[in-house]
């Protein structure tokens, strides 16, 4: 039987809207219920016990809503979080970092990939074990961008500051001779225009919101969880603190309808 349940995404603050986005497009008959921690973003510098207590908090907000699965939206969730909340929640709970990675495994040529993402992210060596695991010999080479995010929520997608940044950020990967480059973050499909620019056209970019979209579309359909195919679904946007200036941002550069947005209490952010 279809399933009208929405599925819940959520994310340490607006970023994960590109995976709303793609889910829209990919699966316009599904509700979707979203939730932005951000009074706690970013989550990109906070242990991995801090990390997993804030997303099985924000997953339990989710189930409150009737989600019928979990996409985790933030890299650095799925890089920590996942396996504990797979543990916790009875509905499946996805990731972006495994379908990031077996879209880099599939689009490379030469087995030399690289990864840009958080420092929480890259810390972890997630996406490099992920990657590993598919292509054993591959050469994975990554690097942490800690101002991409700020200037992506300033809306600074076409600044000489932000190619100036990514020019540095990018340097030591593309010395590695990489032909992939994995877009850790879910933030940064918004910099798409100014990282082809950074890397050149020769080197595959791997959007993460993409491939988690179509991750969740299998999982739908392996597991019935679909929704009626006859109607048009809904986006529904909790934050757990005000971000109405990227959110407009987000919602002029993704070109999704952002109706009124909740507000969602959490506890307090712990001292790290």
């Amino acid at each position: 039987m279809p399933n009208p349940d929405p599925i819940g995404v959520f994310d340490s603050g607006i970023g994960g809207l590109t995976v709303v986005a793609e889910l829209q497009h990919l699966l316009p008959a599904e509700n979707i219920f979203y939730i932005g921690d951000t009074a706690r973003v970013p989550y990109g510098g906070k242990t991995r016990r801090t990390v997993e207590r804030y997303s099985v908090e924000i997953g339990g907000l989710l189930l409150a809503e009737q989600a019928k699965l979990i996409v985790v939206a933030c890299n650095t969730a799925s890089a920590l979080a996942v396996p504990r909340m797979r543990k916790i929640f009875k509905v499946p709970v996805l990731g972006v970092v495994a379908p990031g990675a077996e879209a880099a495994v599939m689009a490379t040529k030469n087995r030399r990939i690289g990864v840009i993402g958080t420092r929480a992210t890259v810390a972890s060596g997630a996406y490099e074990h992920a990657i590993r695991l598919l292509a054993p010999a591959a050469h994975v080479v990554s690097s942490a961008c800690p101002l991409l995010v700020p200037l992506i929520e300033e809306g600074l997608f076409d600044d000489p500051v932000t190619d100036e940044m990514l020019a540095r950020y990018l340097a030591p990967i593309l010395s590695e001779n990489v032909d992939t480059l994995v877009l850790g973050c879910t933030h940064y499909p918004l910099l798409h225009r100014a990282i082809t620019r950074a890397t050149g056209p020769g080197i595959a970019l791997v959007d993460s919101a993409k491939n988690c979209a179509a991750a969740v579309k299998s999982l739908l359909s392996e597991q019935n969880l679909a929704a009626p195919q006859d109607r048009l679904g809904h986006l529904n946007i909790a934050l757990t603190d005000p971000a109405e200036g990227f959110l407009r941002v987000a919602q002029n550069a993704l070109g999704i309808e952002i109706g009124e947005i909740m507000t969602l209490a959490v506890q307090s952010t712990d001292r790290v």
